[in-house]
C-alpha cells in the first residue's frame, strides 16, 4: 500500500470504484461512517461490491459490541483480508477474534493508546493507526485541537505513544485523518511531520485530500540525491564516522538516507 488511505462508507458502493482510482489504498467503514439503521445495507453492499483485496481495508466495529459478529459474518463472505479494528482496547480479543487476518488497530481511546504497546505486540496485528477526535471524547473533551488548528498536547502524546508502540515492534503506523478538508496547506504540513516523524501512511476522508498526501510522502529530488551521494560516500569512506559536504555522519544519519530513498521507490 502507498501513503495515502482513503475512508470509504461501505453504504455507499457507489463510490467504492471512485475511491480505489483515486487512493492507494481503501478503507470500507462499517463503523462511524455508517448510521445504525444502514448497517445491514452496508454488509450486503460489501459483499456484493468488489473491489481490489490486496488494496481494501474493512474497518469494523469495535469487537465488544453486537455489530462485530455481523461484521465478521460478511467480510467472511468476500476476498478482503486485511480488517481495521476500530477502537482497539484488548490485544488477546484481537488475535483470537481475527486470528485469520491481518489487523491494522485503531487505538481512538485513552485505554487504547494505554495499552498501544500490547496491542501491536499481537501476532496478527500489522499496524496500528491512532484516532484524535474519539481518543479525546473518550476523555470527555470536546476538541483535539487548539484555536491555531494544532492538535493539545494530549493529542500530541497519543500519536507520539502509538507510533512509538508501533515501532518498537516493527510494525505500521498511520496517521490520524485531518477533518479540514479545505484546508490543504495545514494538511499537508502535518503528512511532512508524519513522513519525518516516521509515519507509514496517513489516513484521509475526502479523495482530494490523497495528492497532497502523496506529495508530502514523496522525497523532493535534492534529498533524493543527497542521499543517494551520501550513501555513496559512506560505502567509500568505509568508516563508522566520517564527514561529508561539511557535516558528521554516523550510523543513524545513514539510516535517515536510506528511508529517504526508500520513500522515493529507489531502494
Amino acid at each position: 500500500m502507498g501513503p495515502a488511505l482513503l475512508f470509504c462508507p461501505a453504504d455507499r458502493p457507489e463510490r467504492y470504484t471512485k475511491a480505489a482510482e483515486r487512493a492507494d489504498a481503501v478503507i470500507l467503514d462499517l463503523e462511524d461512517a455508517v448510521a445504525p439503521e444502514a448497517k445491514a445495507a452496508a454488509r450486503q453492499a460489501l459483499i456484493e461490491n468488489p473491489l481490489d483485496p490486496e488494496r481494501t481495508v474493512v474497518r469494523v466495529n469495535p469487537l465488544d459490541t453486537p455489530e462485530f459478529a455481523l461484521d465478521l459474518e460478511a467480510l467472511r463472505s468476500t476476498a478482503y483480508r486485511t480488517v481495521m479494528v476500530a477502537k482497539a482496547e484488548d490485544a488477546q480479543a484481537i488475535a483470537q477474534a481475527l486470528a485469520d487476518y491481518p489487523v491494522l488497530a485503531l487505538c481512538e481511546t485513552a485505554l487504547g493508546v494505554v495499552r498501544a504497546a500490547e496491542i501491536a505486540q499481537a501476532h496478527n496485528v500489522v499496524g496500528l493507526m491512532w484516532g484524535a477526535e474519539d481518543l479525546v471524547a473518550s476523555l470527555g473533551g470536546t476538541s483535539s485541537r487548539d484555536e491555531d488548528g494544532g492538535y493539545r498536547a494530549v493529542a500530541l502524546q497519543a500519536r507520539s505513544q502509538v507510533l512509538l508502540a508501533a515501532g518498537a515492534y516493527s510494525k505500521a503506523a498511520i496517521d490520524a485523518v485531518y477533518l479540514n478538508i479545505p484546508d490543504v496547506d495545514g494538511l499537508y504540513r502535518e503528512a511532512q511531520d508524519a513522513v519525518a516523524s516516521g509515519f507509514s501512511a496517513t489516513a484521509c476522508i475526502h479523495p482530494s485530500q490523497v495528492e497532497h498526501l502523496r506529495r508530502a510522502y514523496q522525497p523532493p529530488r535534492a534529498d533524493v540525491e543527497y542521499a543517494r551521494a551520501l550513501l555513496a560516500a559512506a560505502a567509500e569512506a568505509q568508516n563508522g564516522v566520517f564527514s561529508f559536504q561539511g557535516r558528521m555522519i554516523d550510523g543513524p544519519v545513514l539510516k535517515h538516507a536510506q528511508a529517504t530513498l526508500r520513500r522515493a521507490g529507489q531502494a
